[in-house]
């Protein structure tokens, strides 16, 4: 199965490739900005690998320096290794610096382990501060072990969440005004490495071991083609056809794309707040959109 995901990602990923092929990538300082605990943050020696680590005193962060409205955003990050339970690596777009009432925000977060278990990636969608939009995948491989690809596509039509070009979450919108995706507001991209141990692993019940630290995560290979905002006229503010994300392709599922996500929703998929009506009694609309209209 894993040798059939595999060979569908190399398939769904000769559109990307292509079309991202004038993607911006730069080193770090062209990009990012510390967010806090500068000391937290190295590089290696050419630059072009980045470290954030956290201790019992702080973690680290960084964001883009630029926002943006659709587009496609990828990075390749390896995961902190061992007994990293507690310990949360974020990888996120959010339409500001801090957990604003108002905020749009698409995450990524990779929930730490007891040594030997597995990695979980949860994603989460908010619009206008309310989320509760949570999904939880295992992966098919040990994030610690090697860098992996995780990027988002993000147009008018839907957000995928993608590891290693695998279409692992598909959101959509449906075309009209409403309250759970998020189109309007520019975005930066943001990592972090933090604790959260009061929630992260088993619910909170395995907490961080701070005589393993400092736990490191590390990132390499970030690139972005998207709608870059520039006040005070952005062309982000109107959606068009110019862009390939913004084209009929990148609005659904390709067939090599449908199989690999099929697979992981039979497979990889451990928690979905659409299939939650304990918590929800009444799902929420969009969970009655379909990933693969």
């Amino acid at each position: 199965m894993v040798t059939l995901v595999f060979i569908a990602a190399l398939m769904a990923a000769t559109y990307y490739a292509s079309e991202a092929a004038a993607t911006s990538k730069g080193s770090f300082e062209d990009n990012f900005s510390i967010m806090w605990s500068e000391n937290h943050f190295t590089t290696s020696e050419d630059g072009q690998i980045w470290f954030l680590s956290l201790d019992k005193e702080t973690g680290c962060g960084f964001q883009t320096k630029q926002r943006y409205r659709f587009g496609w955003f990828s990075m390749k990050l390896k995961l902190v290794g061992g007994d990293s339970a507690g310990v949360v690596t974020a990888y996120y777009m959010c339409t500001e610096n801090g957990a604003g009432p108002t905020r749009d925000e698409l995450d990524f977060e990779f929930l730490g382990n007891r040594t030997g278990q597995p990695y979980l990636i949860q994603t989460n969608i908010y619009k206008n501060g309310t989320g509760n939009r949570e999904m939880r995948h295992m992966l098919w491989f040990d994030p610690t072990q090697d860098y992996h690809t995780y990027s988002i596509l993000w147009n008018n039509h839907q957000i995928v969440f993608f590891v290693d070009r695998v279409p692992i979450r598909v959101f959509k919108n449906n075309g009209k005004a409403n309250d759970f995706f998020p189109n309007e507001k520019p975005m930066y991209l943001f990592s972090s490495i933090w604790n959260a141990d009061e929630w992260a692993t088993r619910g909170g019940l395995e907490k961080t071991d701070w005589k393993k630290a400092p736990f490191v995560s590390s990132y390499k290979d970030f690139s972005v083609d998207g709608c870059q905002w520039e006040d005070p006229y952005p062309e982000c503010v109107s959606t068009t056809t110019k862009n390939w994300w913004d084209q009929y392709d990148a609005w659904h599922l390709s067939d090599s794309q449908k199989l690999d996500h099929a697979w992981v929703l039979r497979n990889l998929v451990i928690y979905d707040y659409c299939k939650d009506t304990e918590r929800f009694p009444t799902l929420p609309v969009e969970c009655s959109l379909s990933p693969w209209d």
